[in-house]
Formats: structure tokens, sequence, C-alpha cells
């Protein structure tokens, strides 16, 4: 016996009662894929301000000016690269700053991830680096 109902039409509303309860899911999943890339992109910006950094420092001719060169350099790559760091340290180790010697940068940045939500929430991670260059054996520091 047919009562006139078309089969499976208790189920119409369902689609969209599923589409309702997944949408939330679905903009968690899409904000950690974009502050997964962010991550990403602040190490490789970092890794890159930290090698600058040392890079710099070697070519100078004192330590004090070093120290300098270095910082100039670390703010620099990372403000062409466009990031920007809530807050950025940048130290580097020129204890053993005489031909042959070594220069070590550290580079590390606090990234601001409370605008992924929308809701300003304080969120920030700590991204840092270090790079280690040596200067030139036959070049004349003093």
């Amino acid at each position: 016996m047919t009562t006139g109902r078309r089969r499976g039409a208790g189920c119409l509303g369902s689609m969209s009662i599923e589409l309702v309860l997944l949408t939330p899911v679905l903009l968690v999943l899409l904000l950690l894929v974009v502050a997964g890339g962010r991550m990403i992109e602040a190490r490789g910006d970092v890794d890159g301000a930290a090698r600058e950094a040392a890079r710099a420092a070697s070519t100078a001719r004192d330590a004090a000016s070093a120290a300098d060169a270095g910082r100039a350099a670390a703010r620099s790559r990372l403000r062409d690269g466009g990031m920007t760091c809530r807050r950025l340290d940048v130290d580097l180790d020129t204890s053993a700053f005489a031909p042959d010697g070594l220069v070590i940068a550290t580079v590390a940045c606090t990234v601001d991830l409370g605008d992924l939500t929308g809701l300003r929430l304080p969120a920030t991670r700590v991204v840092s680096a270090t790079f280690t260059e040596t200067i030139d054996a036959l070049r004349g520091a003093r």
C-alpha cells in the first residue's frame, strides 16, 4: 500500500543541517592552514635575516661596527620581506672577532597570529634562527 510519499522525503533537510554542522570545522581547518603557512614564511624570513646579519657583521672592521651592521641587516631583510615582528631580538656574538674567527647571529621574532581569528585574540609565536659566518683569514681585522 502506498501513501503517496516519495522515498527519502523525510531526509530533505539533512544536507543543510550537515552543512551547518561542518562549516565551523572547515573554518577552523582553514585557519590552521593559514597559520601554518604564516609560520613557514616567518621561519624562512628569520633564517634569511640571521644569515644576512652574520654576513654583514663578518665584513665589518671591528666588533662594535659588526654588531651594528648585523642588526641593521637583519631589520632590513625582515622589512624587505614584508615580515612584521611584534618583538625583534638580534643578538650578535662577536667575542671571536678576528681573522679566521666566527660571528654568530641569533634572530628571534615574535609573530602575531591574533589577526587570523578576526577577534584580535592575543596569539603569538616566537620564531628564531642562528647562523654562523667565518671571518676571512686573510683580511685585516682590528
